[in-house]
């Protein structure tokens, strides 16, 4: 089922050759994972740092694990020796420690920084649009750190006009900085409103591995 669904997920999205699709394996086991493995899905996003960790330790190292969940400074440490990609730097507290457990482990972490484009910011996280400039040129500074580009999570409504503005606004602020690389922007509800607007990354989960338990 898992090899059927990835099949039409990357059919779904060929025009798009150059996007990314991370497949979020929230709650989902270690063998449905091996599974999406086997098929070649290499990139794999995680919201839970304890169940990150785990699942690195039982499955295949060159999978390229995705931090894409709300990310707490006491919990950098343990995923900065390994981590592909951090989709939540929202603040300059959790730059210090991206830094700092960076430099620990003598790696540059890749990171994008997550812009609030949804008024219920409140429950997902991201800086506002005003706090950007600052954040990212505070990141710049860190010599461990590099950003990549933004990320962003649309509201949860049925109306595809406010997730389209959304989208739109967060890919707007991407393109006035030609040296970012990845927009990260759409799930298995939106994510062709999102490839639409420009977003070179997805985070997939339901529509690959079913409905989480």
């Amino acid at each position: 089922m898992i090899h059927t669904q990835l099949e039409q997920l990357y059919q779904e999205i060929k025009p798009h050759s150059d996007c990314v699709v991370v497949a979020v394996s929230k709650y989902q086991s270690v063998e449905k994972i091996q599974s999406a493995y086997d098929y070649g899905q290499r990139d794999f996003g995680e919201n839970y740092v304890q169940e990150l960790v785990q699942k690195h330790e039982q499955l295949p190292k060159d999978i390229r694990w995705h931090c894409i969940g709300a990310l707490q400074t006491n919990k950098v440490k343990y995923i900065a020796p390994f981590v592909h990609l951090i989709h939540t730097l929202d603040r300059k507290s959790l730059c210090d420690e991206i830094q700092k457990q960076a430099n620990k482990h003598n790696r540059v972490i890749s990171c994008l920084i997550q812009v609030a484009i949804s008024p219920e910011d409140t429950k997902m996280g991201g800086c506002s649009f005003e706090e950007f400039e600052s954040l990212y040129e505070y990141a710049l500074k860190q010599p461990n750190i590099s950003i990549k580009g933004l990320m962003g999570m649309a509201s949860f409504t049925e109306d595809k006009t406010v997730i389209r503005k959304e989208f739109q606004s967060l890919a707007k602020l991407y393109k006035k900085y030609p040296e970012f690389s990845v927009l990260s922007m759409g799930m298995s509800s939106d994510y062709l409103i999102a490839l639409e607007e420009g977003a070179n990354m997805i985070r997939i989960g339901t529509k690959i591995f079913g409905e989480r338990k």
